[in-house]
């Protein structure tokens, strides 16, 4: 695994897996990075994030474990620009993250977009668990008609626990961001979140390696 063409110093990738693995705002880390001998402005740090996360993704996406075939997927709002926008997310019924799409709509289109990504990347699941929302329904009928096999759709509510209680991680990491000012920088910070959350739950394999903390899954990235 390896990120080239960039200068990803030790300290770089410190501050980068800091910003997306706790609940810390850009000046708070720009004081922690100070404290360590190190000067560096809130901006860098915010320009470090966005120029890494994408590859780091890209990266990730090669080793990740498969999930199991029952999801639950539900989506939450996240303030852009101090407007609501929406995050689609699923889990299997281990907890493991499956996929998640940060959309401008929570309507038919954009719940198609999303399962779309999710069976492109991790293989049709056996069955879904949604919550009563009619414009999942109709995406996911609209997955089944150009399938041969259809997926069990299940409209349970309490099935959906386990993933109503994920994305309360993810909120807890972005609270002290304030809200995001901008729409493509927000689906990469939070992309980030969703991949050192991954690592937390064992989702990366490290080919040929021991047992590794998340911290150092994350480092193997690029090592």
């Amino acid at each position: 695994m390896r990120v080239s063409v960039i200068d990803s110093t030790p300290q770089i990738l410190v501050t980068v897996r800091w910003y997306i693995a706790y609940s810390l705002s850009l000046r708070d880390l720009e004081e922690m990075t100070l404290e360590r001998g190190i000067s560096v402005d809130h901006s860098t740090i915010h320009r470090w994030v966005i120029k890494l996360v994408p590859l780091f993704e890209k990266i990730f996406r090669k080793y990740k474990r498969p999930v199991g075939i029952s999801w639950c997927m539900d989506e939450t709002y996240v303030s852009i620009k101090g407007k609501w926008k929406y995050l689609y997310r699923a889990v299997d019924t281990a907890g493991k993250t499956i996929d998640y799409l940060l959309t401008a709509n929570r309507d038919k289109a954009a719940a198609l977009r999303f399962f779309n990504r999710a069976i492109g990347q991790n293989g049709a699941p056996g069955r879904i668990n949604i919550d009563k929302s009619g414009a999942n329904l109709a995406a996911l009928h609209a997955v089944n008609a150009q399938r041969e096999s259809a997926i069990k759709i299940r409209q349970v509510k309490y099935l959906n626990n386990v993933i109503e209680q994920d994305h309360r991680f993810i909120k807890r990491i972005i609270r002290p961001m304030l809200g995001f000012k901008n729409f493509c920088y927000a689906k990469i910070i939070l992309s980030g979140i969703e991949i050192m959350r991954m690592i937390k739950k064992g989702q990366l394999r490290c080919p040929g390696k021991t047992t590794l903390s998340p911290a150092q899954q994350f480092y193997s990235l690029v090592s």
